[in-house]
């Protein structure tokens, strides 16, 4: 084996202790021992210096641990960490665990093994591979969402939301599914059943815990304006909350067994209320069963029934095949301009919980209202036309959404055009007090109940009345009421509120979930004598990722969640990486929950991540998504174990955009395999000088053009075309005859490459004769002038067709070149009898001679 040594300037190779080749199994485990040994990457603010928060969207930690797919975000962010270190700033980059969530708690239900016992199994096992990668993470800011320590200050933050009205409970629609005992998401129900076991689903009121979001509606969508955020996903979330302008209208109730009231509906196209032919409620709206006649209330009930079972995407769902349906309820509302009076339907594609849970139908100018109407023979009436000259069908064949002018809408609108027709319609709606201008939104409020087992315990508990005055006992089932009207807040010298150790994890056919059966944790005394009872809901998975960038901050205060100056010396977060399917909730709740903590005062910062970047999905090598049922998950253990963790992150990097979408291909590991050895050899086997003549000019330019290249692709990470540029610049090294290599070249290309390739930048480092780490050793610099050529070669055209290449300055004139050219003896035969009667010429690119 040999070493480097260095004496008189010059570095000699010869026997030592440095292995000949790059024998990954030994290097990296060495250079990880050194970092955690030395702390190296441990977060610290220095006077005077800039900063970054380089975050990752912090992982689930499931059974199967990584894929390939998982580690491509880490490196991405890892290495901007690096290079930023080596940008003399202080960067904060750090791990943890979101380890909440359903998987643990079905493994739990299916062996029996506590979730806590499995997540924290898991935990180790991530922990172990994102090591084996070389993630400059500072381990000791790790956090996992399931610490209890964690814990007590998610709960924390509940309290500050509930003391300030943004907590509360609301009897909401759930898809409840007795044979799972739990509560599903729409996106978990096919055709009115479980996706997974096809059971019955029931749609019907349940307590839950609601956080009042809406009431930062506003400010969660103006305020995406400064962020660095991708196109699509400031879109997503605009859409998600769902920002429109139009009117309330108020339709008076008409049939005498109703009472008073009206029916509201908001409508962003108030322009065409002259054109409204019925009116439909949603089946739960509360005026359903007070305004259904006599004779048709049997038949609506029966729709009612019939509707629970449905998810909201199976009601909203369109295509031939999704046929609307409903049911006349036999009562009328009064127009508030017209006065005619109209039907009241009932229909489920129209939903409760989006906007008041009845529409205006105007089915010649709405796509779903002219599908109901068509099915149901309604009247259908055109009250906008379209511009002179369109070819839209006659409406009724097909529903007119677009604007144009206002037609059968009587002396006041005819004629208007669509922008001035909303504005005559909302005066009118005022003047009458029969509606208003208003802002609407899409956003609902946020169901923040479970009943699952593993998730944060909710801090709060209710009284319990005995049925017996203060006599007998709740967890003996002796008869009693628990007060859920009445709720206290867990004190937070009291905090975290644990979850009780239990055996049965399954969550039974109690809408209250598990915890219920826990009556010994559930039931309890207080000094006062009387008895008490603890909410049985959980959080969602979403509640511990929501905060857990700010207690990356501070993550070992235990006085406070975070402190205000990790606050001002940390936040906001300068880069978040993640997956494009964490693009509206996860981000939207973090945003919601940070506005709240700004508006305490506990952060100075109006938002959390400054800068987001979506990777693109790594496909297996059939081209489809990874998944073990597809059989083509690639585990990153086995690269590492046959290539090392340079060459994964180096391919990974090297595969393609960053946001594209790749499929990974195991052979084309080899060539960065190849290009990482090179670089070894180069440092270990190639003698290496200080001498001034040693750096010929080629070698010099490629060298500054490399650094500028390579600078200007990671700070827009465009990693693949820097990891390109460096090896265009190795391949020269390497070319070269001389037996001595320029050691400011070498350095600097492995400085370079060390963000990419960690340990193979260490250890190429060492055998360069430093004694030192190069994390933090400064960037290198370039000379812009050295980054032009003093000459360039370009190509000479003939009539369009290439005929010789020159080499002139880059700064040549027209004249100059066109001499060179003719100086080409192929260049001037091609001339030779003909006119020059044109000359193009591009500097530094192309002269285009046209001759006849």
């Amino acid at each position: 084996m040999k070493f480097v040594s260095v004496f008189n300037n010059v570095v000699s190779a010869s026997d030592g202790p440095f292995p000949a080749r790059y024998e990954h199994e030994v290097i990296e485990p060495k250079w990880q021992r050194y970092w955690a040994e030395r702390e190296t990457f441990k977060a610290i603010r220095r006077p005077g210096k800039g900063k970054k928060f380089v975050l990752d969207m912090f992982p689930y930690p499931s059974g199967s641990g990584l894929h390939v797919g998982h580690p491509e975000g880490y490196t991405a962010s890892d290495v901007m960490a690096r290079y930023w270190r080596m940008c003399d700033l202080d960067v904060l980059h750090p791990m943890g665990w979101d380890s909440f969530g359903l998987p643990a708690e079905q493994h739990a239900i299916n062996t029996g093994t506590h979730p806590g016992v499995t997540t924290y199994e898991n935990i180790a096992n991530f922990r172990r591979q994102l090591k084996s990668l070389g993630f400059s993470y500072d381990w000791s800011r790790e956090l996992a969402t399931t610490d209890w320590d964690y814990v007590r200050w998610t709960q924390w933050i509940f309290l500050q939301l509930y003391n300030k009205g943004l907590a509360e409970q609301s009897e909401v629609l759930v898809n409840w599914c007795p044979a799972l005992g739990t509560v599903l998401a729409n996106e978990e129900i096919i055709d009115g059943k479980s996706e997974r076991g096809d059971h019955p689903v029931e749609r019907l009121p349940l307590r839950q815990w609601v956080l009042k979001i809406t009431k930062y509606a506003e400010e969660l969508e103006e305020d995406l304006k400064g962020l660095d955020w991708p196109e699509g996903t400031i879109t997503a979330q605009k859409l998600w909350i769902g920002r429109s302008e139009g009117a309330r209208v108020m339709f008076p109730l008409a049939s005498p067994g109703a009472g008073p009231g009206s029916v509201e509906v908001f409508t962003t196209r108030p322009d065409t209320l002259m054109g409204v032919t019925y009116v439909v409620l949603a089946p739960e709206h509360p005026l359903v069963e007070r305004v259904t006649s006599e004779e048709r209330r049997a038949a609506v009930r029966a729709y009612v029934r019939e509707a629970a079972g449905k998810s909201d995407l199976d009601r909203t769902a369109t295509g031939k095949d999704k046929g609307k349906t409903g049911v006349d309820t036999g009562a009328k509302v009064v127009h508030p301009l017209s006065g005619e009076e109209l039907p009241i339907w009932v229909a489920d594609y129209v939903l409760w919980g989006y906007g008041t849970g009845a529409v205006m139908a105007v089915p010649a100018h709405d796509e779903r209202d002219h599908a109901f109407a068509t099915i149901f023979g309604l009247p259908i009436k055109q009250v906008v036309a379209p511009d002179a000259g369109s070819d839209a069908p006659p409406v009724e064949e097909e529903a007119f959404v677009g604007e144009g002018q206002a037609v059968n809408s009587g002396p006041l609108l005819d004629g208007q055009p669509t922008s001035e027709a909303k504005k005559v319609v909302v005066e009118e709606l005022e003047k009458r007090e029969r509606g208003a201008a208003v802002v609407n939104y899409r956003l609902r409020d946020w169901v923040f109940s479970r009943q699952r087992y593993w998730g944060e315990p909710i801090p709060i508990y209710f009284p319990v009345d005995m049925a017996d005055h203060d006599k007998g006992d709740p967890r003996k089932d002796d008869p009693h009421t628990i007060r859920f009207d009445q709720p206290i807040p867990v004190e937070e010298a009291e905090l975290p509120l644990k979850l009780p150790d239990m055996d049965n994890f399954a969550p039974g056919n109690d809408p209250q979930g598990c915890l219920a059966r826990a009556k010994d944790w559930r039931f309890f005394k207080k000094s006062d004598g009387k008895w008490y009872a603890r909410e049985t809901n959980t959080m969602p998975q979403w509640a511990g990722s929501c905060w857990y960038y700010l207690r990356f901050s501070d993550p070992t205060n235990s006085k406070r969640a975070w402190g205000e100056e990790a606050d001002e010396q940390w936040l906001p977060v300068d880069l978040y990486v993640g997956g494009q399917e964490h693009a509206v909730l996860h981000l939207l709740y973090a945003r919601f929950w940070h506005k709240f903590l700004f508006d305490l005062g506990l952060t100075k910062h109006r938002e959390p991540f400054l800068k987001l970047v979506h990777q693109g999905m790594i496909l297996g090598t059939d081209g489809e998504k990874m998944s073990k049922s597809r059989g083509n998950v690639v585990n990153p253990d086995d690269v590492v174990k046959e290539f090392g963790g340079d060459a994964l992150r180096l391919y990974e990097m090297f595969m393609g955009p960053l946001e594209a979408v790749k499929p990974w291909q195991t052979a084309q590991v080899a060539g960065v395999v190849r290009f990482r050895d090179k670089v070894f050899q180069l440092v270990r086997n190639r003698e290496m000088t200080d001498s001034a003549e040693a750096m010929d000019d080629e070698t010099l330019r490629l060298m500054h053009k490399t650094i500028k290249k390579v600078t200007q692709d990671v700070e827009t990470l465009s990693f693949n075309t820097a990891i390109s540029t460096m090896m265009i610049f190795a391949n020269h090294l390497a070319s070269r005859k001389t037996e001595a290599l320029p050691r400011a070249a070498v350095e600097n290309l492995v400085l370079m490459v060390s963000p990419f390739a960690p340990h193979l930048g260490e250890e190429c480092w060492e055998m360069l004769g430093h004694d030192h780490s190069l994390a933090c050793h400064p960037w290198p610099r370039y000379q812009e002038e050295l980054t032009v050529d003093d000459f360039v070669k370009l190509g000479v055209q003939v009539n369009g067709k290439t005929r010789g290449e020159v080499s002139v300055p880059a700064d040549a004139i027209e004249a100059d070149v066109m001499a060179a050219a003719m100086e080409q003896e192929k260049v001037a035969s091609f001339l030779d009898g003909k006119r020059v009667v044109k000359v193009i010429y591009v500097p530094g690119r192309i002269l285009n001679i046209v001759a006849k």
